[in-house]
């Protein structure tokens, strides 16, 4: 914790805003609630945020951005074998999807309404996504590796797959075994696109 005569710095009044924001919501949270936490006064707030939007706009770019993890996905799809980065893809995504993107209260400017900005961020972020196994999927088909079929509706029943575990995971905390869970999805869906 700072001590008094120090203001805080951009990045721990993110970190106390992130928390705040994800836990209640953009209307349920004060400048002063988050003046309070990050030991600093408003004019800090202002000084490096503008307003409560610019720094609500600040954390949703920070803890909505699935970037990384996008990153890493693409990477399965520069696989040689487009079937072992199929299985990479499906392993990655169970293991690692970056959870704290669907924080709720990232996502409420106030209490009923949903923030637009940050759901078409997600949106856009999955669609990245959906490419990048489609791309593993078409050239899985052309290899002949799977049967010829549409590979964006492959893609996604794939995706409904792998959501339905982390969506669980996120909004009821029910837990699986992702690995033997991931090993399943992987087996069922080639012999699905046989």
């Amino acid at each position: 914790m700072q001590s008094e005569g120090h203001p805080a710095t951009a990045e721990k009044i993110l970190q106390v805003a992130s928390r705040m924001f994800a836990e209640k919501g953009f209307a349920n949270v004060s400048v002063r609630d988050i003046c309070k936490d990050s030991v600093t006064t408003a004019p800090v707030i202002y000084y490096y945020f503008g307003s409560k939007k610019g720094l609500f706009d600040a954390v949703a770019r920070r803890q909505i951005s699935m970037e990384d993890f996008i990153g890493e996905l693409s990477h399965t799809s520069k696989a040689s074998d487009p079937r072992k980065g199929l299985e990479s893809f499906i392993a990655m995504y169970l293991t690692t999807f970056p959870e704290h993107t669907f924080d709720i209260g990232l996502y409420m400017r106030d209490s009923a309404t949903l923030d637009k900005q940050s759901a078409d961020r997600v949106s856009e972020d999955l669609e990245k996504i959906k490419e990048i196994a489609a791309t593993l999927v078409e050239r899985s088909i052309s290899k002949g590796y799977f049967r010829k079929t549409d590979a964006k509706l492959a893609v996604d029943c794939l995706l409904g797959m792998l959501n339905r575990v982390i969506f669980q995971h996120i909004h009821f905390a029910k837990s699986q075994d992702r690995e033997t869970y991931s090993r399943f999805v992987t087996d069922f869906f080639f012999r699905a696109m046989k």
